[in-house]
């Protein structure tokens, strides 16, 4: 615990999947205070044709309580 799912679509590489691994575990880690073997994450790929209905729909617009960081807006 925690898990962290990211959605993307294909085409980043290994490398670039396991430096970003490697900074959310990181951005877990320190913030909040987790040891890093309780750190899991996850990538799911979902094509740009699918991304509105098996992302954007269920995952964002649905549960907009859920988002703390919504698309098209910078973090403050």
């Amino acid at each position: 615990m925690p898990h962290v799912i990211v959605k993307l679509w294909p085409g980043k590489s290994e490398q670039q999947k396991h430096k970003l691994a490697a900074g959310i575990t990181k951005a877990v880690t320190e913030t909040l205070h987790y040891g890093e073997d309780s750190v899991s994450v996850g990538f799911e790929e979902v094509s740009a044709k699918d991304w509105m209905t098996k992302v954007f729909e269920p995952d964002i617009e649905a549960k907009p309580e859920t988002i703390y960081k919504k698309p098209g807006y910078r973090t403050v």
